[in-house]
């Protein structure tokens, strides 16, 4: 039994190393917890059943490919001595930390994990005239695979199949005399749990846009003898600063790095300028990720910066953020290989636009 899933993790380990390379990266920053249960196929030097239990684990996504997983698993099996009149139970309890190696951020996301951590192994067999027993508290290893599903931002599937090694000690005595051993042991583990995510971004709210002014009617002249000159007609003049977002933001990152450009080129010129009515902040991304990611990423943009020009002395309500996520690029780069290429290519596509709305265009009273 433990041969055959031995083989199938290797042969499953090369299929995910093939998927990786379509895979798009939606890596979140979030964390996570990961209840579930286990099915235990025991050492054979245990004899014992195969079994089952338990597991609770708090997981965080650290980058685009890595995640840690840390928690406690409880396992317990029969025992199968094939010895007439003996009872008893073997039990597990695990507590470790694990490195996930996530090869897709996508929805499904499969992975390879290794970890470490503390076992307490307990064998506790009865006979009518014999005691088998040992409890033995020791060092835990493990490698595996597996694979995450996400129905959506908070709640999905986790799976995985591994093989873990610890030490176990069994005593056997008959009230005479008293033999142990102490030996390294093998179980694998195949486990099903629900992820329940708690640190997934929320939609930043998009500050209301205020509805413009209706224009005023010019007040009637009287009649005289000599006509008034006809008034200038006066038109809305406007502004639009673009800053690439790898000016503002690291990549994929909604918190501001450098505000250099906006120190030097937008509050001076806001603070200046008191007829730029309104300001409105458009934060843009590119397409890697899904759709609804990205909007909220680039609403979160927007709003950092609106966020920020506020804090510099910016009357709020001549400002407002909005999110247009992928929707409005400048370029494709249809048929870009590789990821880091790729993502050169679309740097035009992140970037945050400062449109400012002049009152009232040079010449008009």
């Amino acid at each position: 039994m433990k041969k055959n899933m031995l083989t199938f993790a290797v042969a499953a380990t090369l299929g995910l190393a093939a998927f990786a390379a379509t895979a798009e990266d939606m890596y979140r920053g979030a964390w996570y917890a990961v209840p579930g249960v286990s099915y235990m196929n025991t050492d054979s030097d245990l004899e014992a059943n195969n079994g089952g239990g338990a597991f609770l684990k708090l997981g965080k996504e650290l980058s685009e490919h890595w995640d840690i997983q840390g928690g406690l698993g409880y396992n317990r099996a029969s025992e199968d001595t094939g010895i007439a009149g003996v009872s008893g139970r073997y039990k597990q309890t695990t507590l470790g930390l694990d490195a996930l190696y996530m090869f897709s951020r996508d929805k499904f996301r499969p992975f390879l994990l290794a970890g470490l951590g503390v076992a307490r192994n307990d064998v506790d067999y009865s006979h009518p005239t014999l005691d088998v027993d040992g409890k033995k508290t020791s060092w835990l290893a493990n490698v595996g695979l597996g694979a995450q599903y996400l129905f959506n931002d908070s709640f999905g599937l986790q799976a995985d199949l591994r093989h873990q090694w610890s030490r176990a000690s069994v005593k056997v005595s008959d009230g005479a005399t008293t033999a142990s051993e102490t030996d390294t042991i093998g179980n694998t583990l195949l486990s099903l749990g629900g992820i329940f995510r708690f640190g997934a971004p929320a939609p930043m709210p998009v500050a209301a846009v205020e509805p413009e002014p209706a224009p005023v009617a010019p007040a009637a002249v009287a009649p005289t003898p000599e006509p008034a000159p006809a008034p200038v007609a006066c038109v809305p003049q406007y502004e639009t600063i673009t800053i690439e977002a790898s000016k503002l933001f690291a990549f994929d990152e909604a918190k501001l790095k450098d505000t250099s450009v906006l120190d030097n080129e937008v509050v001076p010129k806001m603070k200046e300028n008191k007829i730029f009515a309104s300001v409105k902040v458009t934060g843009h991304t590119d397409k890697l990720g899904s759709e609804a990611y990205n909007q909220k990423l680039s609403e979160k943009r927007a709003n950092q910066v609106r966020d920020y020009l506020i804090a510099q002395g910016i009357e709020a309500d001549r400002l407002v953020a909005v999110g247009k996520g992928e929707l409005v690029p400048v370029v494709s780069c249809d048929g870009v290989k590789g990821r880091k290429a790729l993502i050169e290519c679309l740097a035009p596509n992140r970037r945050v636009e400062i449109e400012a709305t002049r009152s009232m265009e040079k010449g008009c009273k």
